[in-house]
C-alpha cells in the first residue's frame, strides 16, 4: 500500500510517500515559505534513485501550488516514482486536534467539523490542516484520508492524571481536560522501546521549538506536561508554558489589549521572551556563556521545568527504566542533556559526557540505574504505520 504522509505548518509543507508494510519511503518533500511569491523553498528527492531538486525563490503563494508542484514531480517521467496518484490509497496526516475524537480517524465530515470546532486551541494549526485537507482532497479524491491526531497517544491517561480543578461540568460539556500533544513524537518513541521488550516504564523528552515531556509505561502514554491547549507545559521556543490561569485578566486591567496580550503568551514568550535574545536555544546558550545574565536565566527555566516534570512523573511510575531525549533539541544538544540529567541524581542517573558529547545513542555511564539514550524521532514513519494499520 502506498501511503503520503503530510505535515502542514501554517507556511510549511513536508511530505513522505511510503510503501507499506515495508515502510520503504519512495519520496520526500519540502516545502518553505508557502504564501510568498518569489521567495518559497522547494526540495524534492526521488529515494530511490537519489536524483534530487532544489530550488529557492520559487512562486508558492498558497497551498495549492505547492501540492500541485510536488505531485508533478511525484508523478513525472524524469524524478518520479509513480505513474500516477491514483496508486496512493491513503493518505496520513499529523493533525493537531478535533473535538471529541482523540485517536486515529479518517477525516470525514464530523471530524473535519470537530477541527473547526476547536479552533480556538489550535488556531493556525488546525487552520492549515484544514486548508490542505480540502486542497489535498481535490487533487486524491479516491484516497482514504486518515488523522493520526497529536492527541492520539494520550487518550488513555487515567482520568485523575488529565482532569482539572474546575466545575465537572466543564469537562462533561466542553471536554476541558488534559489533551495532550507531540503524540507522534512519543508514540514512535514508544514503538523504539517496545522492540527491547513490553515491560518498561520511561520518560520521553520531545524538545524543540516546541517542548513537552511524556511518561510512557510498557508503550502507553500515562501523563504528559502539555495541557488541553499548545500553550501549556515547559516554556517553548515562543510560547509561555505552564502560567497562572489570572495573569491574562491581570494584564488586561493594566492596559494591556488582548491581541498584546496573546503576542505575548504565544509569540514574544518562551525562551526568546525571557532571554531578548533568540527563539533558538542555541543562541540562547551561546549567549549565556559570554555572560548575558537574561539568556542564563532562560536555560536555567528551561531545565528547571525539564527536570520538575521528570520527578514528578517518575514518582509516579514508581521506577525509571528509560529517559529518553529527542527532537531538535533534545537530539542534538549535549549541554541541554548534561545540565538536565546532572540534576537526577536522586533517581540513579548518571551521564557519560564523552558519550554525551559525542551524540551517541546511549548515553548513561555503565553504572546508571536508568538507561538514558538519544533517539532521533521519526514522526512520519509512526503516522505511516497508524495510517496502514487503521480499519
Amino acid at each position: 500500500m502506498k501511503i503520503l504522509v503530510c505535515n502542514v505548518g501554517s507556511t510549511s509543507l513536508k511530505f513522505k510517500l511510503y510503501d507499506m508494510p515495508d515502510a520503504r519511503v519512495l519520496a520526500q518533500c519540502g516545502v518553505e515559505r508557502v504564501g510568498s511569491d518569489h521567495d518559497a523553498i522547494f526540495r524534492y528527492e526521488n529515494c530511490l534513485t537519489g536524483q534530487k531538486i532544489a530550488f529557492d525563490k520559487a512562486d508558492i503563494p498558497n497551498y495549492e501550488s505547492g501540492i500541485r508542484l510536488f505531485l508533478d514531480y511525484l508523478t513525472g517521467a524524469d524524478m518520479g516514482v509513480i505513474s500516477a496518484v491514483t496508486e496512493i490509497e491513503r493518505v496520513g496526516y499529523k493533525a493537531t486536534l478535533s473535538k471529541g475524537h482523540f485517536g486515529i480517524h479518517e477525516l470525514d465530515e464530523e471530524v473535519l467539523q470537530g477541527m473547526e470546532d476547536w479552533l480556538s486551541l489550535a488556531p493556525l494549526h488546525n487552520r492549515a490542516y484544514l486548508d490542505a485537507i480540502a486542497v489535498m482532497r481535490g487533487f486524491l479524491p479516491e484516497a482514504r484520508f486518515i488523522g493520526c491526531f497529536e492527541t492520539a497517544f494520550h487518550r488513555d491517561i487515567p482520568l485523575e492524571r488529565k482532569i482539572y480543578g474546575v466545575p465537572y461540568e466543564w469537562y462533561e460539556r466542553y471536554g476541558v481536560q488534559r489533551l495532550g500533544y507531540h503524540g507522534a513524537s512519543h508514540g514512535y518513541i514508544a514503538d523504539v522501546l517496545n522492540e527491547q521488550g513490553r515491560d518498561y516504564k520511561a520518560i520521553s523528552c520531545h524538545l524543540g521549538g516546541s517542548c513537552s515531556v511524556c511518561a510512557i509505561e510498557n508503550g502507553r502514554s500515562v501523563d504528559t506536561s502539555f495541557g488541553m491547549s499548545l500553550e501549556s507545559g515547559l516554556i517553548h521556543a515562543n510560547r509561555v508554558g505552564d502560567m497562572d490561569t489570572s495573569m491574562s485578566y491581570f494584564l488586561r486591567s493594566e492596559g494591556m489589549s488582548d491581541e498584546e496580550i496573546l503576542q505575548g503568551l504565544q509569540k514574544k514568550g518562551g525562551l526568546l521572551g525571557i532571554s531578548g535574545v533568540s527563539n533558538d536555544l542555541r543562541y540562547v546558550i551561546e549567549a549565556a556563556q559570554n555572560g548575558n545574565e537574561r539568556a542564563k536565566l532562560a536555560l536555567d527555566v528551561f531545565v528547571t521545568g525539564i527536570v520538575h516534570y521528570i520527578g514528578a512523573f517518575a514518582m509516579d511510575l514508581g521506577r525509571l527504566d528509560y529517559l529518553v531525549f529527542t527532537a531538535g533539541i533534545g537530539e542534538h544538544s549535549a549541554l541541554l542533556r548534561e545540565r538536565v540529567c546532572e540534576k537526577l541524581g536522586l533517581l540513579g542517573v548518571k551521564l557519560d559526557k564523552e558519550k554525551n558529547a559525542q551524540n551517541e545513542e546511549v548515553i548513561s555511564a555503565a553504572d546508571s540505574a536508568v538507561r538514558v539514550l538519544v533517539i532521533p524521532t521519526n514522526e512520519e514513519l509512526g503516522i505511516a504505520r497508524r495510517t496502514y494499520e487503521y480499519q
